[in-house]
């Protein structure tokens, strides 16, 4: 689908656009009204006795298809996670660590529930190793540089919370491959807006969420492991669902004996029911999601973004990292990296038009004392002139 082309009748699908100027999506999207539909239809049928479980499980085999479509990866390197957090700890749980292994993060860019995990590791011998941000960048030579023979794993996000720039996935993944290091990727702020490709980025595992570019329901998240390193791991909690009981047949009860093999791949990682509330959501989601493209929709949210941070700093506004560039993705931020929290920053003129974009109907966020902008498929060029033109009337009114 041409989505330029189908703006109108995809914006229609969004009613926060007839509310809202909405640039949030770094912090939870906004419902569809298929996506509300499918909810709907969903809690009819638990209302009125009419659920059927085998139907459930073929969605949830459909969805599971359709984000194994949206990363170019096979159905059963995918298993169904609660939320991003979950996803990064069961891989950091199945690892056989030893001692004076070492993990590389880059800890000022990620969320905290990306670093937690690694320190908790230290107990078994394995060394965190902390390679430090350059102005908001993630330091991929920094990290490459800083493997060695017993670098067992090194993550980062695609794109950082705060600020927000996109990763060089492929260097990175390129580098860990040759070193035999696992490249456990943090997608929560990518997959869904952003082009993803685990294959040609050399990604060997990618945890996400569905409240955000996926435009699902909080509560339900993806993991992708790659084949040949999902069946080298054993997960720390196992379920019927877990098992492979050489019949597709078998029934979710059925207990197949104390000698036992693991699902293929990811599989092996799958557990008891499933969300399916959001597993419908996701489903009507990631059908829309894949009609128009993430090519389309990263090179269409990306142009938005030049265009707002072109415009900030054409009114002398402090953009995080500069002219526009390969770093770009959904998020524009603004002020000072590091200058505060998640609810203020030390420049009051960004506290204070913060407070007026959101009392004049903008939805945007604070992170780490950046005003921080986040796009998806139901903004366009208009409402990026609305905040444009918010912003040079507040500065007006200042002088």
């Amino acid at each position: 689908m041409n989505l330029e082309a189908n703006l109108s009748q995809i914006r229609s699908l969004f009613p926060v656009t007839r509310e809202l100027v909405y640039l949030d999506l770094g912090g939870r999207a906004p419902l569809a009204t298929p996506v509300r539909a499918a909810l709907d239809a969903y809690l009819d049928d638990c209302m009125y006795g009419r659920i059927d479980k085998s139907v459930l499980f073929e969605t949830t085999e459909k969805v599971r298809d359709q984000f194994a479509a949206l990363i170019n990866c096979h159905p059963d390197e995918v298993t169904y996670t609660k939320n991003t957090s979950e996803g990064l700890n069961m891989v950091c749980t199945a690892m056989q660590w030893r001692s004076g292994d070492n993990v590389i993060i880059c800890p000022e860019l990620e969320h905290p529930n990306n670093i937690y995990l690694w320190l908790n590791l230290r107990q078994h011998g394995v060394e965190v190793r902390f390679v430090h941000h350059e102005n908001g960048f993630m330091p991929v030579d920094a990290m490459i540089a800083a493997m060695d023979e017993r670098t067992r794993l090194l993550t980062a996000s695609s794109i950082s919370f705060s600020p927000g720039f996109r990763t060089d996935l492929e260097k990175v993944g390129r580098a860990c491959r040759a070193n035999g290091t696992v490249f456990l990727v943090d997608g929560a702020q990518s997959v869904g807006v952003s082009h993803t490709d685990v294959k040609q980025m050399n990604i060997d595992a990618l945890s996400v969420s569905t409240q955000k570019g996926m435009l699902g329901l909080y509560g339900m998240g993806f993991l992708y492991i790659r084949r040949e390193l999902a069946e080298k791991l054993r997960p720390a909690y196992i379920a019927r669902f877990s098992i492979d009981m050489g019949n597709a047949d078998a029934h979710e009860s059925d207990f197949g004996g104390s000698d036992f093999k693991f699902m293929a791949a990811a599989r092996r990682f799958d557990l008891g029911n499933y969300n399916f509330p959001a597993v419908c959501a996701a489903h009507a989601s990631l059908e829309l999601i894949l009609k128009i493209g993430t090519k389309e929709i990263d090179a269409y949210v990306t142009s938005l973004a030049t265009k707002l941070a072109d415009g900030f700093t054409e009114l002398g506004l402090p953009v995080c990292g500069g002219a526009p560039g390969p770093h770009t993705g959904q998020i524009v931020t603004v002020g000072q990296y590091g200058s505060g929290g998640d609810s203020g920053t030390n420049d009051e003129l960004l506290n204070g038009l913060y407070r007026y974009l959101l009392a004049n109907k903008v939805k945007l966020s604070m992170r780490r004392g950046l005003l921080r902008f986040s796009m998806h498929i139901y903004n366009n060029m208009d409402e990026i002139k609305v905040v444009l033109g918010l912003t040079r009337k507040y500065i007006g009114e200042l002088k």
